[in-house]
């Protein structure tokens, strides 16, 4: 078998015994988490020569806890660390090499002994509602005016729902659970007037013509990492640590880097509605929006602060602890 210390990696220092090929790639089994994967791969594949093998990698689709639970919100079954704790439980037992996740669904804080080695390239980070028959024709202008007056909205989300509710609390909110394709059904069934998804997921899925109108970041907060593919590894796996990081994007890697500073000094949970979207300018300064607010919207905080790339975590945390203050106790109890 060929061993990863052999690749032709030129900058890359030798360390560690490395892997055998093939490699073990672990995934979630939804449409949309195997297309993340795949791209992963052909990125891989196409930085180094020698894994253009079509023999190099396997996928291992792993089902978690948060795809096999769909009735309940992520907040009561244990939070977002569900859709990553059996991949890393796998990591760790050496059944995976490596694991592809949607940033946003990564816990802030990591399993002892797995680190995040490579993050991609983001895709377009803002939510796009989904319209049902019963909507009337979008207007960007007014991105909510074609949902109708008191309208049950599907999302399994405190963050969007807190957002929604604060610009329309007419409307109602149910918990809507499931892949892409599941839920854009719900709505064209009318079991929902209306829903929001990532819009990176749609593109992801050349699902973009679903998207009945885009909201702006800077009118509804993305959540933390959202767009963002992660790759996470074993910490004493250097070598293989060090391939992926050869690949990574550095922009996503800083505005993730202040995103997750600013969930992290937070603390939060799912049942917390908080946004977090940062930009890195061409002049090397990031610009991070942070966002907290009770789930039924009748209370919202919005703050920002920017700085160098290099102090991104810093920002991240020090908006973060901003928001703390200045946020009524109830909302973190």
């Amino acid at each position: 078998m060929t061993r990863l210390r052999s690749l032709d990696i030129p900058t890359a220092p030798r360390h560690g015994a490395g892997q055998s090929l093939p490699l073990k790639v672990g995934t979630r089994g939804s449409p949309l988490a195997l297309w993340q994967t795949r791209h992963f791969l052909s990125i891989v594949s196409g930085f180094c020569p020698v894994l253009r093998n079509a023999k190099a990698f396997e996928e291992h689709v792993i089902s978690t806890e948060g795809d096999r639970v769909q009735d309940r919100r992520l907040a009561d079954i244990g939070g977002k660390g569900l859709f990553a704790k059996e991949i890393h439980e796998a990591l760790l037992d050496g059944q995976v090499d490596f694991a592809v996740h949607s940033l946003k669904d990564l816990e802030t804080e990591l399993p002892p002994g797995i680190v995040l080695a490579c993050l991609l390239q983001r895709e377009d980070p803002r939510d796009a509602i989904i319209l049902g028959p019963v909507c009337g024709a979008p207007d960007q202008r007014d991105p909510l005016a074609c949902i109708p007056h008191g309208a049950l909205i599907g999302t399994a989300s405190v963050r969007r729902q807190s957002q929604i509710l604060a610009l329309r609390p007419d409307l109602r909110c149910a918990i809507i659970r499931g892949n892409v394709q599941t839920r854009l059904g719900r709505v064209r069934n009318g079991d929902f007037a209306a829903s929001f998804l990532a819009l990176a997921g749609l593109k992801r899925m050349g699902l973009e013509r679903e998207a009945g109108v885009v909201l702006e970041a800077d009118a509804v907060v993305p959540a933390a990492g959202q767009g963002i593919v992660g790759v996470t590894v074993r910490a004493r796996d250097v070598e293989l640590h060090e391939l992926l990081a050869a690949i990574e994007d550095r922009e996503a890697r800083i505005v993730a880097t202040a995103e997750r500073a600013l969930l992290g000094a937070l603390d939060g949970s799912c049942r917390t509605p908080i946004g977090a979207y940062a930009q890195l300018g061409a002049d090397g300064v990031v610009r991070l929006t942070g966002l907290i607010a009770r789930p039924d919207g009748s209370y919202l905080l919005r703050d920002r602060i920017e700085g160098p790339a290099m102090e991104a975590e810093r920002l991240g945390r020090t908006l973060g602890e901003r928001l703390r203050r200045e946020a009524p106790a109830d909302i973190l109890a």
